[in-house]
């Protein structure tokens, strides 16, 4: 008995300290409780009073740490979807591939997720996990998740953070870094790949080597994401705030050719790359401002010099000036198509605000009043102030319509009245000539030009 109580005694004294999560209070933290969503803070008091574990975790956690303001919290505990949709009076279970709740509260949407088990579902020649609805314990869903500054819970109620993965010293250090075997967990999701460029761009991190080994190879994989998938992750990268950083990344690591094949030929056109970077560094000015961004005003912005050269070219070729332009942008559309799945609204989006620029500068007065009518009137005449800027088209013809754009009704018809009597004259010297010659097909005699006061110009 005297042997057995030394032995378990010397056993103790000996024994490998018991691994596990560390565990950092607020002072080491530094997350200001203040900046959490009061709804996500609900949704883990409600799980807690009804015997359940809660965390806030992932990008929600990481950008507080770093002083960024989240636009979204996820919510990760070990109550099962089915546990969790009764608990509270707007939430929805969806997803197939991985189920989880979204719990409503008025405008905003707090993602409830189960805590996931070691991958073993179904996946694709290159690995891709296709189905995954297994549920686990909280260390088993840390190590699932893909890099270790994104393995981080934390708990609203003790205002702790758990850490499983050294993921805050990861981010103190500014290092992006996969959670076990890169090149397996980039097959399980070739989504991660874009996910770790953009961490790079967004934080001033640099990837981990070994993370960052296998992405030029793999890079291809990203051709077997679905289309939808691919296009939200894109979203992504160009409203990060460091976009055009995040497209030099992407470039280098031949991603481009899988995810936007057409950037590589946008950037070989002359002026190419500096319209994209005017157009990106505008929108990563409205992202830290916290306006919000159109995603059809970014890929219209993102592909115009495409649009533009087929316009061209087909003006070259006796295409009447607006058809020409039609034709020009639907086939920039469908090529990219191929690739992205740009929504249906984005792309109507998109063709509105392009087929605007070419009456912008051969306007009438009767279709000024008919182009304010327009839904993306306003976004066609912000693009204009883009091709300006990028000098394109005339600064002075750009901000007439920009005033045009900003004024109230009186303003506007005084604008309009004003220009309009002003080219009296001139549209009474174009009536004389058109009774001294014949009107070829195609003259734009009674289209307005930019004059050089800034206002469209009538002329003969």
């Amino acid at each position: 008995m005297l042997k057995q109580t030394i032995k378990h005694f010397v056993s103790r004294l000996f024994a490998t300290p018991p691994s596990g999560p560390a565990r950092l209070s607020r002072d080491k933290h530094g997350i200001d409780r203040r900046l959490v969503s009061r709804h996500a803070i609900k949704v883990c008091e409600v799980l807690n009073q009804q015997g359940f574990d809660a965390y806030i975790v992932g990008g929600a956690v990481r950008d507080l740490i770093v002083g960024l303001q989240p636009k979204d919290f996820d919510v990760a505990t070990n109550a099962t979807p089915n546990q969790i949709r009764p608990l509270f009076r707007r939430a929805r279970i969806i997803g197939k591939r991985f189920q989880l709740v979204h719990v409503v509260f008025g405008q905003e949407i707090i993602e409830t997720s189960t805590f996931r088990a070691p991958a073993s579902g179904e996946t694709d020649q290159h690995g891709r996990i296709l189905r995954d609805n297994e549920f686990g314990s909280h260390e088993e869903d840390a190590a699932r998740r893909d890099f270790t500054i994104n393995a981080l819970y934390y708990d609203p109620l003790k205002e702790e953070v758990i850490d499983f993965h050294q993921g805050v010293a990861d981010l103190k250090n500014r290092v992006v870094r996969m959670i076990g075997d890169p090149e397996t967990r980039f097959r399980e999701d070739p989504v991660r790949m874009l996910r770790a460029l953009r961490f790079q761009a967004k934080l001033g991190a640099r990837i981990d080597p070994a993370t960052e080994a296998p992405i030029m190879r793999l890079a291809s994989l990203v051709e077997h994401v679905p289309a939808s998938r691919l296009f939200d992750e894109t979203l992504k990268l160009l409203t990060c705030g460091h976009a055009m950083d995040c497209l030099r990344e992407l470039r280098r690591s031949g991603l481009t050719k899988s995810l936007i094949p057409l950037i590589d030929r946008i950037f070989e056109e002359e002026g190419g790359e500096a319209f994209v970077e005017i157009a990106l560094s505008r929108t990563d000015a409205r992202v830290r401002a916290g306006k919000p961004i159109s995603p059809s005003f970014l890929f219209a912005a993102l592909l115009w010099r495409l649009v533009q050269k087929r316009w061209t070219t087909l003006l070259a070729q006796d295409v009447q000036r607006n058809e020409a332009l039609i034709r020009a942008a639907d086939s920039v559309i469908d090529e990219q198509m191929d690739k992205l799945a740009i929504q249906r609204r984005h792309q109507a989006d998109m063709r509105e605000i392009w087929l605007m620029q070419a009456r912008f500068e051969r306007a009438t007065v009767r279709s000024i009043w008919r182009m304010m009518e327009q839904p993306r009137f306003r976004a066609s005449v912000d693009f204009l102030q883009l091709r300006a800027e990028a000098r394109e088209v005339d600064s002075v013809l750009a901000q007439w319509w920009m005033d045009l754009a900003d004024s109230g009704d009186e303003r506007r018809s005084q604008m309009i009245d004003t220009w309009q009597a002003g080219h009296a004259g001139a549209r009474r010297v174009g009536a004389t000539r058109k009774r001294r010659r014949r009107r070829k097909p195609g003259d734009a005699s009674s289209d307005a030009t930019p004059s050089r006061d800034g206002a469209p110009d009538q002329t003969a």
